[in-house]
């Protein structure tokens, strides 16, 4: 029997699987698409995301293959500049396609030891008071696909994780309920040769963004464009792709010509339904990613919350199947993640608002427009689309308490070069604490910076400051309710 059965090998379910082996346990990820996508929606990780693949020495693979950006307008297209002094020692978006990140965390997931699964589609799944059966059917010829002959095979696992987005199985077989609002709008999103001159394409882009924002043609070299356009109306089946013509139409009526468009390399389209589960966790089954929210993409959010997703229940998860996790540590993820997609959900609701052509949002976005260049707003708006301000709730304490902790420079080194293995820390300048009972949990780093001004921090296994002081008492009363009880 696995340990834990993955259920999509998106960022979310790949990020997770690589999470989960940092701490030995055996995971399975199952896809039922035989091959790795080759549509890139996403375009970037925020600061969040560029520091999650730091704290596990990821960053180095992402960084050659992206571009960093320091520019304004990721809310809503509004404001001119990115925000100074941001509580990050990673200050920018790193533009990347999504094909290239899935690409680089299945690298690492499967030199650390997961099994990825494709050509199995999930079709039925139960659980019990010990594990959680999955049945599998073939749907593709890809290596390790389950079953042979197009028939079906069952899989046992201690615990499933349904990373299969928003149209997720894993979620519809739980039966848990995906509240929310329908699409209202629909955009379509392709990638294609274009025949007119770059000159004219942005010409036309510039002048239709002038009252049209679900608009644009983005140079991807060699002749490709990244096209966004919107959509006559709401498909009854999102499910069917678009053909060129129906974006040949829609470049017509926004912007009086279709350039010419030829030879899509893939098209698809979105809309701005915006619906988050009820519940995170069900018994030994667990949502992460779209299989847990969805949202219109405005702000470029949605892969990153997944990914964050991923990097607060993987720790989680490992504790309760090592067998060191304290009570309720596991439910933890839903009452820390659950809010978080709910403010995400709130800000891309207000996003799509003004994004709006009606006369009432273009005059909100005018004033919005306007309070952005006040510093405070502009930075506050980025923070949340980035999310470096997420806070969890650890109750009253330091500042810090509950807030992720960003890299900092220590005497040798830094902060998230520590971090890689993705234990606990205790970072100590003050050489006289000890976490003696909790060594095989949590590292002990005597070390000291220039920019911390608080003797010591404990750090959770994601980042998060679970405690901030000096006493030693107080320290070893706060490491039980993340780290459990002391060894021996």
């Amino acid at each position: 029997m696995m340990d834990v059965i993955v259920v999509g090998s998106g960022p979310t379910g790949l990020m997770l699987a690589g999470e989960l082996r940092l701490h030995g346990v055996r995971v399975l990820v199952l896809d039922k698409e035989a091959e790795p996508t080759k549509q890139s929606r996403a375009q970037g990780l925020h600061a969040r995301s560029v520091e999650v693949m730091d704290q596990r020495g990821l960053l180095e693979r992402f960084l050659p293959l992206g571009k960093k950006f320091t520019v304004g307008g990721f809310f809503a297209g509004l404001g001119t500049a990115w925000p100074e002094r941001l509580d990050t020692a990673h200050s920018y978006v790193l533009a990347i396609p999504q094909e290239v990140t899935e690409r680089l965390l299945a690298e690492h997931a499967t030199e650390v030891g997961v099994e990825i699964r494709r050509g199995c589609e999930l079709v039925g799944l139960s659980q019990d008071e010990d594990g959680v059966t999955v049945e599998l059917a073939e749907t593709g010829t890809g290596a390790g696909a389950g079953g042979a002959g197009g028939g079906r095979t069952r899989l046992r696992a201690r615990y499933v994780v349904g990373c299969d987005g928003g149209r997720s199985t894993v979620r519809k077989l739980l039966g848990v309920g995906f509240p929310g609002e329908p699409s209202r709008v629909e955009t379509l999103l392709g990638v294609m040769e274009a025949a007119a001159s770059p000159e004219t394409v942005a010409a036309t882009v510039a002048e239709v963004r002038k009252t049209q924002l679900r608009f644009g043609a983005m140079p991807m070299g060699d002749g490709l464009y990244r096209v966004v356009v919107p959509a006559e109306g709401v498909a009854e089946d999102r499910t069917v792709a678009p053909d060129l013509e129906e974006f040949r139409q829609q470049l017509r009526a926004h912007a009086g010509t279709d350039f010419g468009v030829h030879s899509p390399r893939w098209l698809s389209r979105f809309g701005d339904a915006t619906r988050l589960a009820e519940r995170y966790r069900v018994d030994r089954v667990l949502l992460a990613g779209d299989a847990a929210h969805i949202h219109p993409p405005t702000g470029g959010q949605g892969l990153n919350l997944g990914v964050q997703d991923a990097f607060n229940l993987g720790w989680k998860l490992a504790a309760e199947i090592n067998g060191w996790a304290p009570a309720g540590l596991l439910d933890s993820y839903h009452a820390e993640r659950h809010p978080v997609a709910a403010e995400v959900l709130d800000n891309t609701r207000a996003q799509i608002q003004l994004m709006s052509t009606e006369p009432g949002p273009r005059a909100v976005r005018r004033l919005l427009a306007e309070l952005m260049d006040i510093e405070e707003v502009n930075h506050h708006l980025i923070e949340k689309i980035t999310a470096i301000a997420v806070r969890y709730d650890f109750g009253a304490g330091h500042e810090l308490l509950g807030r992720r902790m960003r890299d900092i420079g220590l005497k040798r080194g830094r902060l998230y070069g520590q971090m890689h293995a993705g234990r606990g820390l205790l970072l100590d300048q003050t050489g006289r604490l000890s976490i003696e009972g909790w060594a095989d949990r949590v590292d002990h780093v005597v070390d000291v910076s220039e920019e911390l001004d608080v003797p010591a921090v404990l750090l959770r296994p994601d980042g998060h400051v679970a405690w901030a002081g000096d006493d030693q008492q107080e320290l070893l009363d706060r490491l039980p309710t993340w780290f459990g009880a002391p060894a021996g």
